[in-house]
């Protein structure tokens, strides 16, 4: 079985899991949180280099302040904690998004972190907070556009891989597998310029049930892709 060298994972369904369960939304995105734990070390047993999931997206300002400081509070923790994590694991950790929007203390364990684990030789885990693509394209083309005034690159040198490098994904293959857990099919302003010839895979299983099973499926849907032309492979 071909293992696909990078998967993006949208962490969808924490909410709905939990009120299933009978409990609030808070609970279902703790357990979601401690799934994202589990997933990367049986990715990385899978042979997954690198794996990037959604965490916070620009949108998810809009939700119920109550919502939206638990989930900042579970950030917290999971920053502080995923230090013991990433040397446990040997995982080179690092966000993407417009971290100056979240508040200082947070920013700051982000930095230690990614210090922290910047020579890890294991797992590449991305997380994505405050990020949404439209928001990073425009971003990389502000601070393009004022190199490009400043006269440190021509209108000639400007190509994909020059604009690649102003994207919070520089120097990070291009996703060869997407999943979307809890059955909505759709991108979420998720990685829209890094998933032009990705996969796509969704499943109906939230995010706190699914498993590495789940993921070895993933993997087998990936594998009966034609990469060349997109579609299913003929059955031979």
């Amino acid at each position: 079985m071909e293992i696909p060298q990078h998967v993006a994972i949208i962490l969808d369904g924490n909410g709905r899991w939990a009120k299933k369960h009978g409990m609030p939304r808070n609970f279902g995105h703790t357990q979601g949180a401690k799934n994202v734990e589990t997933i990367c070390r049986e990715a990385w047993n899978l042979g997954i280099k690198y794996l990037t999931v959604y965490a916070f997206s620009t949108e998810n300002w809009s939700r119920p302040k109550e919502e939206v400081n638990a989930l900042m509070k579970l950030l917290r923790n999971y920053m502080k904690n995923c230090i013991k994590t990433a040397e446990k694991n040997h995982m080179r950790v690092r966000v993407i998004g417009d971290t100056s929007k979240l508040d200082q203390d947070i920013q700051e364990s982000i930095y230690r972190l990614e210090e922290f684990s910047k020579d890890q030789d294991g797992l590449n885990f991305q997380i994505a907070i405050n990020y949404g693509s439209r928001d990073e394209m425009l971003r990389g083309m502000k601070q393009m556009l004022t190199d490009y005034k400043e006269n440190r690159f021509s209108l000639e040198e400007l190509n994909e891989e020059k604009f690649e490098s102003y994207l919070d994904t520089k120097d990070i293959p291009e996703p060869d597998l997407l999943i979307r857990t809890s059955g909505e099919q759709r991108l979420s302003n998720y990685l829209l310029w890094q998933l032009a010839y990705s996969e796509l895979y969704f499943t109906e299983v939230p995010w706190p049930d699914f498993t590495k099973e789940e993921l070895v499926k993933a993997i087998e849907d990936y594998n009966r892709r034609d990469r060349r032309y997109g579609g299913i492979k003929d059955p031979q």
